[in-house]
């Protein structure tokens, strides 16, 4: 693939395309060994070799991260008064035009996928593809099988809206306490979703975490804040979902 110069240094996180123009002039760029200025030169980004004050740059045009999103992190690419998630990529990963796909709320844990490709974010979030996400629950309220039948023919939460059939299986109860632990899979992603849902039969979440996206499981390895690049064959099962 072949992409200008001042593009490929802007997607590393180099600035804007005027910041760039500055940077090429204070900066020693070599392209395959010869010193480049110029902003528009094509670099082939499989056979040319870029190297910035001696350090090698490589460009991908599409990245995917599974992050760990912990409590108290926004769902945003920026925010004044907020952390967000990429707040928590380090500068070396980080890119201008990186975002979530889709969104959990703040105080909502678990999987949540960072990338640049637009496309595939689409199709991921599009209503019609039915793209399943699993949750783990902590319910306030004793679950019942009622509640499991009604989730699985579909219902209209508050606002007259209607959500579609959904698979809720109950985990465990808690009597004494009056709480139950459930996992919810549902192939939406209304505002507040699964929290409504739940009010809308006289109960309240407690916590919430995703679990899976899609086919894509949350890797048990990454701490909440920690986060890693897909593997293929993690990339390929999302794709097949979208």
């Amino acid at each position: 693939m072949k992409v200008r110069l001042d593009k490929m240094l802007s997607h590393l996180g180099y600035g804007s395309r005027k910041e760039v123009k500055q940077l090429l002039k204070k900066k020693e760029i070599l392209v395959n060994g010869v010193s480049v200025k110029n902003s528009g030169q094509l670099i082939d980004t499989e056979k040319d070799q870029v190297l910035l004050n001696g350090d090698a740059l490589v460009y991908e045009k599409y990245v995917y991260y599974m992050l760990h999103k912990p409590k108290g992190v926004i769902s945003a690419t920026e925010d004044a008064k907020h952390r967000t998630v990429l707040d928590l990529i380090s500068q070396q990963d980080v890119r201008p035009d990186l975002f979530p796909v889709g969104r959990l709320d703040k105080d909502t844990t678990g999987l949540l996928l960072l990338t640049n490709d637009g496309a595939l974010a689409h199709e991921l979030l599009s209503p019609k593809k039915k793209v399943p996400k699993c949750y783990l629950a902590l319910v306030e309220g004793i679950v019942t099988e009622e509640d499991v039948a009604l989730f699985s023919q579909g219902f209209e939460i508050d606002g007259n809206e209607r959500v579609q059939p959904s698979e809720l299986v109950i985990e465990t109860k808690d009597n004494h306490q009056k709480r139950t632990t459930v996992s919810l899979t549902i192939v939406e992603g209304k505002f507040h979703q699964v929290k409504r849902m739940f009010a809308a039969v006289g109960k309240k979440v407690l916590t919430l975490h995703r679990e899976s996206m899609g086919g894509l499981i949350l890797d048990k390895e990454l701490h909440p804040g920690d986060y890693r690049r897909l593997t293929k064959a993690e990339l390929e099962i999302l794709k097949k979902q979208a």
